[in-house]
Parts: structure tokens; sequence; C-alpha cells
């Protein structure tokens, strides 16, 4: 298994873009799918975006199609999500977790582990 740590969060005006990091340990990243989740007060996690171990394919939540990127760099040990076009909705931490089961593609939060400790993003109207 890996271990996670994310970064990149902050506040940013509506409309403005942040990327996001996931730093990866252990030699086995590569072996993994990864996804990005977040979660907002009061609510449930849910799946954002998540790709597979080569970066070939890509599977994003309806509300973020088109204005957030996930990609990685197996080199490095890292994963990103790049967002663009942030809403205030968008306001939430963000957490990237490793894909262990085979249905991770579903976005299912069952589907991942090694949960890292979150990044906030907060997006002003």
């Amino acid at each position: 298994q890996v271990q996670l740590v994310e970064s990149g969060g902050g506040v940013v005006q509506a409309g403005g873009s942040l990327r996001l990091s996931c730093a990866a340990s252990g030699r086995t990243f590569s072996s993994y799918a990864m996804g990005w989740f977040r979660q907002a007060p009061g609510k449930e996690r849910e799946f954002v975006a998540a790709i597979n171990w080569s970066g070939y394919n890509t599977y994003y939540a309806d509300s973020v199609k088109g204005r957030f990127t996930i990609s990685r760099d197996n080199a490095k040990n890292t994963v990103y999500l790049r967002m663009n076009s942030l809403e205030p909705e968008d306001t939430a931490v963000y957490y990237c977790a490793a894909g262990y089961s085979t249905n991770w593609y579903t976005g299912n939060t069952a589907a991942f582990g090694s949960w890292g400790q979150g990044t906030q993003v907060t997006v002003s109207s």
C-alpha cells in the first residue's frame, strides 16, 4: 500500500484555478488507480475524478467535467487535480486515495484506501 499527502489547496475567487497535488510514498504507486474525492461541511464524501495506473483512462463526476483534469506522473509518484472555473460549490476538503479494488472506476469510496489527510479548497463568490 501507499501513503498519501495532499497539497495545493487554498482560497480562490470564483472563476479562478488551483492545482492540487498528491504525493505518494512507496514503490507500488504506479500499480494503482488513483482518485480524488471531496467533502463539504455537513455532506458526505463524494467522488471527483479517477485515473488508471497508466494515466490513459480518466473518469469524472458530472459536476466537474470540462473544468477539472486529473493526471499523474509515475516517475514522481504524484497525482494531480487541475481545477479551472472554480465555483463556490467546489468549496470542500479534497482527498486523494488509491484505488485498490477492481471497481475503482465507479468512484465508489469503498473501492479506495490509503486516504490522505486532505487539503482545504475555498472558493469565494
